[in-house]
């Protein structure tokens, strides 16, 4: 590791520990730490949207898709475009216009209010295990980033470095520091990728004329996938759209209708086709560079997450390999101080707000903020167990949209509510979505256990409503 690159990296740092610490003095209650006082813009929202949601994982992952597939790996953040405008068209303008949910924090207690507590305490307990999962997929992308580029760091000690920024700066801040500094990451991603990442790789493999001769012609068409990756990648990332809780925390903080819906369309937009592309576009340059014999690797234990980092690392002067790798840090600490907050809301608000009810102001910011760090290191020690980033960013997303989906939709948007039927739904669709995954078997179709778990959600939530409406008829 250069000097120079080193003094970026840490100078970067500093300065993300730097906007926690002042909105940790600005920081007054609750509403401060969790929805960022409820008056936050458009832009800034929909860049914060969009930095969480594509994040690190899919910026690694997008690589590694490119690297085995070329650009039909953008279809996976076309369903991130699908989902965001639905919910615009759809979800805010029914949270947004409900009183009920004014002075919300967390996405549970929108169950809580139109079903029960109990049903609140399951929807915690699942969005507190998913953003877990969530958290460790990005600070393991971040060290996947920082021990691919700099090959002194392991991936252990790279780890304990991104857990370290992360966690701290997202325990001291909060909600409007995680959103500002996701401003300032997204646009120093977006300027990392333009500017620097894919003109100094273009030219470093040979070009245009290099590019297509290197490479099959599929890599260069969009029709290069099956259609189950289509299905699995849109039935696991488009619902989150509708259940994710670092979303609903935005919608939240946003100043009004309008602008939350703005942010929403920004998002989407930025998702795909530019960032889409963006990602798929370095991965197969990666794979250029990989097949002619400029990366040096082994080819039996290489891993196609590994290949852009690599591929940075080979072609980046000093100075500029620092400020790239600051471009993709920003991406990795953005959604990871996101899912952070997320699970730290749901444990602080959903399962110890009576707790927390009559206490002071700040001591429940500091038991907040205790919480957060606990979190924060617990999603250390789960990334320090798992190898790959878009696996465990997908479980996650599957766990809880199989479980969260179906009650949310028949609560906000039908009258067939019922508290049993949406527990069991919620019990039924994780259950199974969860087990299917850990049993590593082959289902029917090459269809993700998602699938399964959602259809098995649904079909338990109409089971019981019906039954127990058939039974009060009587």
């Amino acid at each position: 590791m250069h000097y120079i690159d080193l003094g970026i990296f840490v100078g970067y740092m500093l300065i993300m520990l730097g906007v926690g610490y002042y909105f940790m003095k600005k920081n007054k209650t609750q509403d401060d730490y969790y929805v960022g006082g409820r008056d936050i813009g458009s832009w800034h929202i929909g860049l914060s949207v969009v930095a969480t949601d594509v994040g690190g994982g899919f910026s690694v992952g997008l690589g590694g898709l490119g690297f085995i597939m070329g650009l039909s790996g953008s279809w996976m953040l076309f369903t991130g475009l699908l989902g965001a405008w639905l919910a615009a068209v759809f979800l805010i303008p029914r949270v947004k216009s409900d009183p009920a949910f004014a002075n919300f924090y967390t996405f549970p207690q929108i169950f809580q209010h139109l079903y029960s507590k109990k049903v609140g305490i399951v929807a915690a307990c699942i969005c507190l295990i998913g953003y877990l999962g969530f958290t460790s997929s990005q600070l393991l992308a971040g060290a996947k980033l920082a021990s691919g580029t700099f090959p002194v760091l392991e991936m252990h000690q790279a780890l304990m470095i991104m857990g370290a920024i992360a966690v701290i700066y997202t325990v001291m801040g909060g909600l409007k520091a995680v959103i500002y500094t996701d401003t300032i990451q997204w646009i120093i991603l977006m300027s990392g990728f333009i500017f620097i990442g894919l003109p100094v790789a273009y030219y470093y493999v040979g070009g245009w004329s290099v590019i297509r001769t290197t490479l099959p012609d599929e890599f260069f068409s969009l029709t290069n996938l099956s259609w189950q990756d289509f299905a699995n990648w849109g039935i696991t990332i488009l619902p989150i759209w509708f259940i994710g809780m670092t979303l609903y925390q935005r919608i939240f903080a946003s100043r009004d209708l309008k602008s939350a819906k703005k942010a929403w369309f920004i998002a989407g937009l930025f998702e795909w086709p530019i960032m889409a592309f963006m990602g798929v576009s370095l991965g197969l340059l990666s794979r250029v560079a990989f097949e002619q014999g400029m990366l040096l690797v082994d080819i039996n234990a290489f891993d196609p997450e590994m290949g852009l980092p690599i591929l940075l690392r080979t072609i980046l002067p000093p100075g500029i390999l620092g400020l790239m790798m600051a471009a993709y840090f920003s991406a990795v600490l953005s959604t990871a101080d996101s899912c952070l907050m997320a699970a730290s809301g749901n444990l602080t608000t959903d399962l110890f707000g009576g707790f927390l009810k009559n206490k002071k102001e700040n001591v429940q910011m500091f038991i907040s903020q205790g919480f957060t760090l606990i979190l924060g290191v617990l999603a250390l020690v789960i990334a320090l167990q798992m190898t790959n980033v878009l696996e465990l960013m997908l479980y996650s997303y599957a766990f809880m949209v199989s479980g969260l989906l179906v009650p949310v939709l028949f609560g906000l948007f039908s009258n067939m509510r019922d508290s049993h039927a949406a527990m069991g739904a919620m019990i039924v669709g994780g259950g199974v979505t969860a087990g299917l995954s850990f049993m590593g078997m082959e289902l029917p179709f090459g269809l993700d256990p998602n699938f399964f778990g959602i259809f098995s959600s649904l079909a338990t939530y109409l089971l019981v409503y019906t039954s127990r409406k058939n039974k009060i008829s009587k």
